[in-house]
Formats: structure tokens, C-alpha cells, sequence
């Protein structure tokens, strides 16, 4: 009983949860490329053209880096908001 509960910062979390819901946009989209790029490398290794086996393994590599770091991200936004 002697606890005061506090009103949560309203204009505050909302500004979180948008940035939350731009960021998993843009890792669904990230992912949906990276798909895209796998097949594509996948078919052109299929028709013989070994050339493009490493640089389609590079970009996905910094896509999946991208979307580790936008992962950190909502997580670091995520823990602000809760406090």
C-alpha cells in the first residue's frame, strides 16, 4: 500500500513502439531480399557460373549483419522503454 505507482510515460512509448514496428519492416525486407539473393545464387550455380557464388555469399553476410545490428537496436529501444 505504500507504494506509488507511477503513470507510464504514454508519448514515450508510443515513440518506441513505432521505431520498433519501422525496424522489423525493414528486417522482414532485409530477409525477403536475402531470400531473393539465395535462390538467384542458387540457380546461377545450377547453370555453371561459379563467379557469383562469393560476392552473393559477402552480401549476405552484411545483410545478416545489418539485421543482427537492427536487432540490437529494438532491443536497445525495448529496454529504454520498459524503465
Amino acid at each position: 500500500m505504500g507504494q506509488i505507482l507511477k503513470a507510464p510515460n504514454l508519448p514515450q512509448q508510443r515513440r518506441g513502439l513505432t521505431s520498433i514496428d519501422g525496424v522489423i519492416t525493414l528486417i522482414v525486407v532485409l530477409l525477403i531480399v536475402q531470400m531473393w539473393l539465395l535462390s538467384a545464387t542458387l540457380a546461377a550455380y545450377l547453370a555453371g557460373h561459379r563467379g557469383a557464388v562469393v560476392p552473393a555469399a559477402i552480401v549476405s553476410g552484411l545483410i545478416f549483419a545489418g539485421c543482427a545490428a537492427l536487432y540490437a537496436f529494438v532491443e536497445g529501444i525495448d529496454r529504454r522503454a520498459r524503465r
